[in-house]
């Protein structure tokens, strides 16, 4: 947050439809979070999307405008949506008929309607996610970042493209009071208090689906922990936040697009 502070300035001289410090400081965490997940290739070219809400705003998230690539994305490409999905102002030149990915919207704005306690909500649609999706027995406990969602991870089953507003409940009561969840035959969802919080859960996620995927194909026997190694991991796991791991990392993955400079501050 130190780097992204810095830029506190730039919010009042663009004048991004009267946003505050807050409202740009989140703008620029999360631009840069999504030029985190091209880094680490977790994008499907203008698809997939990731939000945060706005700060002090009740009901309103931020959310890429349709079409730009998550490596370009900068701070005045997010769009900003009450729960009606209606765009609001967004920066200079900004019009209502910024386009918002309409599937998107109805994810996204399921779980931030239903989990105050979330911030930031990421849907990914990796190779490695897609295809522990498709399969059956979903996430299974082989490898110590999937123990890090034992017993924390939601399922919920294809629908089809998510255009269908009444679908909402139904993702909301497969994640249930996880952050994280598996879209079945679709790809991966994480979530968090904080961006940095939601980084690290589809980091682990999508880890957790690579190595699945790569032990599935030696074909050989796997070797599952027991459970009392399994839920004792799991445990571990959640003193991340408290001991500072998730920000010292997140702070440690900001420096992955230094080079880009401001780039994605503007």
């Amino acid at each position: 947050m130190d780097a992204l502070r810095a830029e506190d300035a730039a919010a009042r001289a663009l004048g991004l439809g009267g946003a505050g410090d807050a409202e740009w400081l989140a703008r620029c965490e999360l631009a840069a979070l999504y030029r985190l997940l091209a880094h680490f290739r977790m994008t499907d070219l203008i698809d997939t999307h990731v939000s945060a809400r706005v700060p002090g705003q009740g009901g309103q998230f931020l959310i890429n405008r349709y079409g730009v690539l998550f490596h370009e994305m900068r701070a005045s490409d997010l769009v900003k949506v009450d729960e009606d999905g209606r765009a609001l102002q967004t920066g200079p030149g900004a019009t209502p008929a910024q386009r918002v990915n309409k599937a998107g919207f109805t994810i996204h704005s399921a779980v931030h309607k239903a989990r105050p306690d979330l911030h930031c909500v990421i849907h990914t649609h990796t190779t490695a996610g897609i295809a522990v999706a498709a399969q059956r027995q979903g996430l299974l406990p082989i490898s110590q970042h999937a123990l890090k969602f034992y017993g924390k991870l939601g399922y919920h089953d294809y629908e089809g493209i998510a255009l269908d507003l009444e679908e909402r409940e139904r993702l909301v009561a497969a994640l249930g009071a996880h952050k994280a969840m598996i879209l079945r035959n679709h790809g991966l969802l994480a979530a968090g208090a904080t961006v940095a919080e939601a980084f690290h859960e589809i980091y682990f996620l999508e880890r957790a689906c690579q190595a699945q995927v790569a032990a599935l194909a030696g074909g050989q026997e796997l070797n599952l922990p027991p459970e009392a190694v399994r839920l004792r991991t799991a445990g571990q796991f959640g003193n991340d936040n408290a001991s500072g791991i998730i920000d010292l990392a997140w702070q440690a993955a900001l420096r992955l697009i230094e080079t880009e400079g401001a780039a994605y501050r503007c």
